[in-house]
């Protein structure tokens, strides 16, 4: 079941602070909704456990995170994909651009697109789009913080 979500954030830093954030584990991990831990393997790819509760079921997703198509300092994607055990698995990936918006400003936009399967697809998928736009908006807004703080 795949699914897409797109917003925008706008935060009180110029594109390169933002960019270096967007590419530091240590920020990466603090924003994450349920990350427990995020390493650096290379500069582009990183292990990462995620705790995630969508509906009734809760699981621990042990996988990996890639940083590709890098054109610093104004966009990449990042994609994932972690397998959650019985609970099943789930992978996807955004795509972020970040724009001048004025002194200081920075607009981020983002396409992310997410699929799951297993147990946690049987879950319906309303549950699922609006599990994911909550934490997809849950990221960009702790990020913001983070960067703009």
């Amino acid at each position: 079941m795949a699914l897409i979500i797109e917003g925008e954030e706008k935060i009180s830093a110029p594109v390169q602070k933002v960019w270096e954030a967007l590419n530091d584990p240590v920020v990466l991990k603090d924003c994450i909704p349920g990350c427990q831990n995020l390493d650096m393997k290379s500069p582009t790819d990183m292990a990462a456990t995620v705790v995630l509760k969508i509906g009734p079921i809760k699981a621990t997703f042990a996988g990996e995170v890639t940083l590709k198509n890098l054109k610093p300092p104004h966009s990449y994607t990042i994609a994932g994909e972690g397998k959650g055990g019985i609970a099943g698995f789930a992978k996807g990936g955004a795509d972020v651009t970040l724009s001048d918006a004025g002194a200081n400003e920075t607009l981020l936009k983002y396409a992310a697109k997410a699929d799951v399967g297993g147990k946690i697809a049987q879950l319906g998928s309303r549950l699922i789009t609006s599990t994911s736009k909550k934490l997809a908006g849950e990221f960009f807004s702790s990020f913001n913080k983070r960067v703009s703080g």
